[in-house]
């Protein structure tokens, strides 16, 4: 398929996971790539598992750095002369302490990354797209965004601005033919949850990863970037503002302990 040719995506978080996945599935569809985080070594390994005849830009770079997110997106411009698909990627898990324990410095880092940090990709994108009067947006939030007890509080709260952000976005840019979606992915494993999936291992519970969503199995990045590919095309033409969790079934359900064996 190449519902992407002769088209130019930027994706955040292009270096490991979730992100890496995205370039992968765009590049096979066609896109030309501006390939963004701020693990330079990561980012190398993702161009070069590109196929060869894929345009590529990479990018090191912090995403909560306002003056470097408008020099990427001139760079982007200046080279190709557009921007069609935004990838909003990049993200921070941090630590899990309950409420009374927060630390006021890791908000801000978490917010400044994962909320911010998008804001302003779209802000210095979506004028782009404006002028040519077509866009696809599409921000990774989380199901932790949407109900307690998959992230901590920090990172469900940044994830729940995300999906806020989107519906706000949508409305702000849909006069324009500008779109903007959310996927909520649910237990992938990657470089983020990797700690999980290796206690697991470690005490032989791999087989209980998972267990508890509708399709009894924890999900891998391709299945993310899957969905992605699709929000981010013409297939998904009539939908914007849309948060679609990709879990398994997991937000299917009250998802109470004891109530799936």
């Amino acid at each position: 398929m190449g519902r992407f040719n002769q088209q130019v995506a930027i994706v955040t978080g292009a270096a490991s996971g979730i992100g890496r996945a995205t370039a992968l599935r765009l590049a096979s569809e066609g896109a030309a790539l501006a390939l963004v985080d701020h693990a330079e070594d990561g980012l190398e390994e993702t161009a070069s598992a590109l196929p060869a005849e894929t345009e590529r830009l990479v990018v090191a770079m912090d995403i909560s750095d306002e003056a470097r997110i408008r020099s990427l997106v001139e760079d982007v411009v200046q080279r190709w002369g557009r921007v069609d698909v935004l990838c909003n990627n990049a993200g921070i898990a941090g630590s899990h302490p309950v409420i009374t324990e927060q630390d006021r410095d890791e908000w801000q880092h978490l917010l400044n990354v994962n909320l911010i940090g998008t804001m302003l990709l779209i802000k210095h994108v979506a004028s782009h797209m404006q002028s040519r009067g077509r866009g696809s947006i599409v921000n990774t939030a989380s199901v932790a965004g949407i109900r307690s007890g998959a992230g901590g509080n920090a990172y469900s709260a940044s994830k729940a601005g995300v999906i806020s952000l989107t519906q706000t976005a949508a409305c702000d840019l849909g006069g324009d033919n500008v779109r903007v979606n959310a996927v909520c992915p649910g237990l992938i494993e990657t470089g983020m949850t990797q700690p999980i999936f290796d206690y697991a291992r470690s005490r032989e519970k791999e087989h209980k990863l998972g267990a508890r969503c509708e399709l009894r199995r924890y999900g891998n990045a391709d299945e993310i970037a899957a969905a992605i590919a699709f929000l981010a095309s013409d297939d998904a033409s009539y939908i914007t503002g849309q948060a679609l969790p990709v879990d398994g079934g997991n937000t299917a359900s009250l998802n109470m302990p004891g109530m799936k064996v």
